[in-house]
C-alpha cells in the first residue's frame, strides 16, 4: 500500500479553510442550506478577532473609557480619580477571551453540524485540501462545490536588523500581556497604536506613541486623528508624528529605540516593550496558492459574490481579500459569500447586481468602524476627500457635538465634532463621520442612511429623540438647509 493510499479522504460540499468569525460565518449559511460542510482551522476556533483583537482589546478599553466617562461628571468624579485595579481589568479580559480556550466554539460548530477539522489546511489542487493534523496525520477534503479561504491577516514587521531579537509585541502581544509594562512604546498610527495606546497608558505604562506621518487614524477625517491625539496627549502618552524608527535593540533587558524625523536621527528611547502596529498581509503564503497556479503570500481578488477572480469553485472571504480589513465586514462577507455559494449548488439564479442577495456592495460603499479610543471615533462610508478623488460633487457639513443637548447631559466638558458628506446630485448621504464620548452607537444610524440611499428630505423625518447626542443628525440637516 502507497503512502497516498494510507491518508484518509472525505468529500463536502464546501470545505471552509480558516474557523475565524469570516469561516465560521460561511459554515453557518452553507449547512442552513443543507450543503455538508467541513472546517479546518490549525490554532484556536474564533480566530484572531475572539482571542487577540476585537475581543480581547475592547475587555482592556471598556474600563478605561467608563472611567474617563465618570471623571466628566460631577457628583461621581470624586469617586473615580484612582488607578483602575489592572489585574481584576486583566481577568476580565481572560473571561472574555475564554482564556485562549476554544471548546465552546468547537461545541458551537458541532451544533450547526459542520465537520472540524483541527489542522495545518493546504490547496493541494482544485477543490482539493489536505489537512496536516498535530499527531502529523493527513486528510484530504474534495469539495464539490466551493472552497472558501477564510485565513485571514497576520501583523507585518519593519525590516529591521536584531528585529527578532528584540522580541517586539505585535497587536496578538499588545491585547494578551499579562502586566503592564512600565514604559511601552507603541509605533503606529492606526486603529491598533491609538487603542493599545489609550488602554496600556490608562493601565499604569507610561506610553510613547510614534508615528511616521502628520497624524493618527489618517483614513478618517482629519478632525478625527486630531482630537484623539489631543486627549492622548492630556492623558499622559507622549505623541510623536513624523517621526520613524531607525533602529532597535534590546540590552540588559531594556529596549532602545532610536529615532530619526526625516532631517536626521532623532532622539534615544527607553521601554520595557515595543509594539509594532504597522499593517497587516495577507495569511496565504502557505496554503498551497502555488498549486493552482497563484502566487503565495498574495491578497486574493475577488467578484462581490466573494469568488476569486478567474475561478468557479474557489472564494476568498475576510480581511484575506483587502477589501475591508474589519470583523464585522468579514462577518458580512460571509454571510454573502455562503448565499451566493448555496445559490449556485442548487442551481438557482445568483443575485449579483448591487445591494442583491449575492453581492457584498457594503464593501464599497457603506463600511462602517468605530474605534475605541477617548473620545470614540466612528465613520462610515467616504470622507470629504475620498468623495471629492471619486469625483463626486459634494459638500461636507460639519457640527460641534458639544453644542447638543444630550451631548452636554453625557459630559460635563464634552467636546466632539461630527461631519456628512452629501452627494449633491442625488441629495444623499457618501459618507458620515463622529468624534467623542459614547459616538460608537451612533454609527449604526448613518450605516442604514447610506446603505439605504436615504434621501435627505426624507432623513428630515427620522427624528431623533430629545436630550439624546442622535440629535445632531437634526442638527447637521438644519446646517445643510440653512447654508
Amino acid at each position: 500500500m502507497t503512502e497516498t493510499e494510507n491518508i484518509a479522504s472525505s468529500t463536502y460540499d464546501v470545505v471552509v479553510l480558516g474557523a475565524g468569525p469570516v469561516g465560521e460565518n460561511v459554515a453557518d449559511r452553507t449547512r442552513a442550506a443543507g450543503l455538508s460542510t467541513a472546517v479546518v482551522e490549525s490554532e484556536l476556533v474564533g480566530g484572531e478577532c475572539s482571542y487577540w483583537a476585537c475581543m480581547p482589546s475592547k475587555a482592556l478599553l471598556r474600563p478605561v473609557i467608563a472611567q474617563a466617562d465618570a471623571r466628566r461628571l460631577p457628583g461621581l468624579s470624586a469617586s473615580v480619580q484612582g488607578p483602575l485595579d489592572t489585574a481584576a481589568v486583566l481577568a476580565r479580559r481572560d473571561y472574555f477571551t475564554s482564556n485562549w480556550k476554544d471548546d465552546g466554539q468547537i461545541g458551537w460548530l458541532d451544533s450547526i453540524g459542520a465537520d472540524f477539522h483541527r489542522g495545518h489546511g493546504r490547496l493541494t489542487g482544485e477543490r482539493t485540501v489536505t489537512v496536516t493534523g498535530p499527531d502529523g496525520v493527513r486528510k484530504v477534503l474534495t469539495a464539490r462545490h466551493a472552497v472558501a479561504v477564510c485565513t485571514g491577516t497576520r501583523a507585518v514587521l519593519p525590516d529591521l536588523p536584531g528585529l527578532d531579537e528584540v522580541k517586539p509585541w505585535t497587536s496578538r502581544e499588545a491585547t494578551s500581556a499579562q502586566a503592564a509594562p512600565g514604559r511601552l512604546v507603541v509605533v503606529g498610527g492606526g486603529v491598533v497604536a491609538t487603542e493599545m495606546a489609550t488602554a496600556w497608558q490608562a493601565l499604569g505604562s507610561q506610553v510613547t506613541l510614534l508615528v511616521r506621518g502628520k497624524g493618527l487614524l489618517n483614513r478618517m477625517e482629519p478632525f478625527a486623528g486630531e482630537l484623539v491625539a489631543e486627549a492622548l496627549t492630556e492623558a499622559g502618552v507622549n505623541v510623536r508624528t513624523g517621526t520613524s524608527v531607525e533602529s532597535v535593540t534590546r540590552e540588559n533587558g531594556t529596549v532602545v529605540v532610536v529615532t530619526g524625523t526625516g532631517t536626521g536621527t532623532g532622539d534615544r528611547i527607553e521601554a520595557d516593550e515595543i509594539l509594532f502596529a504597522t499593517g497587516r498581509a495577507p495569511r496565504t503564503d502557505d496554503i498551497g496558492l502555488d498549486t493552482i497556479g497563484r502566487e503565495p503570500g498574495t491578497w486574493l481578488e475577488v467578484d462581490d459574490s466573494l469568488r476569486v477572480t478567474g475561478s468557479d469553485w474557489l472564494y476568498a472571504v475576510g480581511d484575506v481579500n483587502h477589501r475591508a480589513l474589519l470583523t464585522h465586514q468579514g462577518k458580512y462577507q460571509a454571510r454573502i459569500a455562503g448565499a451566493a455559494i448555496s445559490a449556485r449548488a442548487s442551481g438557482a439564479p445568483v443575485q449579483a447586481d448591487p445591494w442583491g442577495a449575492h453581492a457584498a456592495t457594503a464593501d464599497h460603499d457603506a463600511v462602517p468602524q468605530v474605534v475605541f479610543t477617548d473620545p470614540e471615533a466612528a465613520a462610515v462610508g467616504l470622507s470629504l476627500a475620498e468623495a471629492e478623488q471619486a469625483g463626486h460633487r459634494v459638500r461636507a457639513v460639519d457640527y460641534d457635538l458639544a453644542s447638543v443637548s444630550g451631548a452636554g447631559l453625557y459630559a460635563d466638558g464634552y467636546r466632539g465634532r461630527a461631519r456628512m458628506v452629501v452627494d449633491l446630485d442625488r441629495e444623499i448621504l457618501l459618507g458620515v463621520t463622529f468624534v467623542g464620548p459614547g459616538v460608537g452607537e451612533l454609527i449604526h444610524s448613518a450605516t442604514i442612511a447610506i446603505a439605504g440611499q436615504v434621501p435627505i428630505s426624507r432623513l428630515w423625518h427620522a427624528v431623533p429623540s430629545y436630550p439624546t447626542i442622535s440629535e445632531v443628525w437634526l442638527r447637521l440637516l438644519e446646517a445643510y438647509r440653512d447654508n
